[in-house]
């Protein structure tokens, strides 16, 4: 029951980690525009903007990867019964695979590639369990577990 129970946690984190990259992504271009004429729905779009692309263009991106991989880890946490790191770290994984999908796939310079698989995923994951696990220990009145 236990081993179902963390496949659950893992599912769901990935689920809701999932959501909140893509709402990230989806309100980016409304916080930070896009260069003018530039199509960023599209690898071919994008590849087109590049060069005229700044550095804050990519601050989003990296704020869902990041930060889709804090709640799934998060969320995962709070659901395993047992092996909470390794839930939050298998979700963690996930998403460095789609980012590393997504840097074959997707045009982007390398500096903001090694940025995102190295700062992003693992760091958070880790960073979601954390949390997690201090919320957990403070609410029992202890702060420690």
């Amino acid at each position: 029951m236990a081993a179902l129970k963390l496949v659950l946690a893992v599912v769901c984190g990935l689920v809701l980690g999932s959501a909140v990259n893509m709402a990230l992504i989806m309100v980016s271009g409304h916080v930070i525009p896009p260069p003018a004429g530039a199509d960023m729905t599209t690898a071919e779009g994008i590849r087109a903007a590049l060069p005229q692309l700044e550095a804050k263009h990519f601050l989003f991106p990296f704020i869902a990867h990041a930060f889709g991989s804090l709640v799934g880890a998060f969320i995962a946490t709070k659901i395993a019964p047992l092996h909470k790191l390794v839930a939050a770290l298998i979700v963690g994984s996930f998403f460095f695979v789609g980012g590393v999908m997504a840097a074959r796939m997707i045009p982007a310079p390398t500096w903001f590639i090694a940025l995102d698989l190295v700062g992003a995923y693992f760091p958070f994951a880790f960073f979601g369990f954390a949390l997690a696990h201090a919320r957990r220990g403070s609410a029992k009145g202890t702060g420690h577990q």
